[in-house]
């Protein structure tokens, strides 16, 4: 299996992305990588390992590029050429914790969209109390969202999370403001409906002050509103950890007492750590593209490579689009 990967996304390119692609290769021995980025700035990174290849490249998507525009402009850029690989079947996944946007296009003009989805939707695994987690989408990639589009974020969300995360029967939950049936906006009222005759185990509305209780083992929403959740999460996570680091540096009691709860607090943050779920997978394409968090560590290349491999081990778009070909038959 042949995993590509953008050397030159993210904020600590190419060093972390580098060190995780090393990592992965010690941990899986029956991947290939192929990184592509300025074979120059690499080196000072790179050993020799016999199951990686560097692809030279000569241009790089920025963060604030246009995305479509760049994807088309910028043909030796590290993202198209890693994208491009997987088209022409020269790698089975991808990943990059470059510019969202341009990732996006190119997974959706490179790539691929499956035939029978509407709209690819980005997926992250958050984290929830118990350190299982759960499965969002979309988060993101289209602002506005039909009935149908939430259906389709349903069952691929279900085939990611049993064929991926191991779940028998994901619990699917529609995010809502109330449990009740009938609850909701137009959206929110025929998507519910739909999702209740899908394929899938729908469990009906979920809040979202439940969502990291576990409620649900995939919730589904449109883009908008699931971006918002995101930072949310994101946020309050933050500040909470900046409030305990505070409160316990206040005076030396607190500090002493912070040295009793070291362990227990470290245990928390890895709970609530994204680089322990890997990265965004978007859904609806060809082939498995992971986007990994612009901020991603080594760890969390190693734990976005990890989700990539299984997709495509399992899979998972072949599934995709053999159960959306049945419903579309229906």
């Amino acid at each position: 299996m042949i995993i590509a990967v953008d050397g030159m996304g993210g904020d600590h390119a190419p060093e972390a992305i580098i060190a995780g692609v090393l990592d992965s290769l010690d941990a899986f021995n029956d991947i290939h990588i192929h990184i592509y980025g300025d074979e120059q700035v690499m080196a000072p990174f790179l050993k020799e390992h016999a199951r990686l290849k560097v692809i030279h490249c000569t241009e790089i998507i920025e963060p604030d590029d246009e995305p479509v525009r760049a994807i088309r402009r910028k043909k030796d850029a590290s993202m198209v050429r890693m994208a491009q690989a997987v088209k022409d079947g020269e790698a089975d996944a991808c990943v990059s914790a470059g510019n969202t946007g341009a990732l996006m296009a190119a997974g959706l003009f490179v790539v691929g969209r499956i035939d029978g989805i509407e709209r690819p939707a980005l997926a992250p695994t958050l984290p929830t109390i118990d350190g299982t987690g759960f499965v969002m989408l979309d988060l993101g990639a289209n602002a506005d969202a039909k009935p149908s589009h939430l259906e389709q974020y349903a069952i691929m969300g279900s085939i990611y999370a049993e064929k991926v995360r191991g779940i028998d029967k994901p619990r699917i939950g529609l995010l809502n403001i109330g449990t009740e049936e009938g609850k909701g906006n137009e959206l929110t009222k025929v998507a519910f409906e739909l999702l209740a005759k899908a394929p899938i185990n729908f469990i009906g509305n979920v809040e979202s002050r439940e969502l990291l209780n576990g409620v649900a083992d995939v919730v589904v929403t449109d883009g908008f509103t699931g971006n918002v959740v995101l930072k949310t999460i994101e946020g309050t996570a933050l500040s909470f950890f900046s409030m305990l680091k505070e409160v316990y540096g206040a005076s030396l009691k607190s500090k002493l007492s912070a040295v009793l709860v070291k362990d227990g607090l470290r245990g928390l943050k890895t709970k609530m750590d994204y680089t322990e779920y890997g990265g965004a997978g978007l859904f609806g394409l060809k082939s498995p593209v992971i986007k990994a968090h612009g901020s991603s560590n080594a760890n969390a290349i190693l734990n976005a490579v990890r989700q990539a491999r299984t997709m495509a081990q399992y899979d998972v778009c072949g599934t995709i689009r053999e159960t959306i070909g049945k419903v579309d038959k229906q």
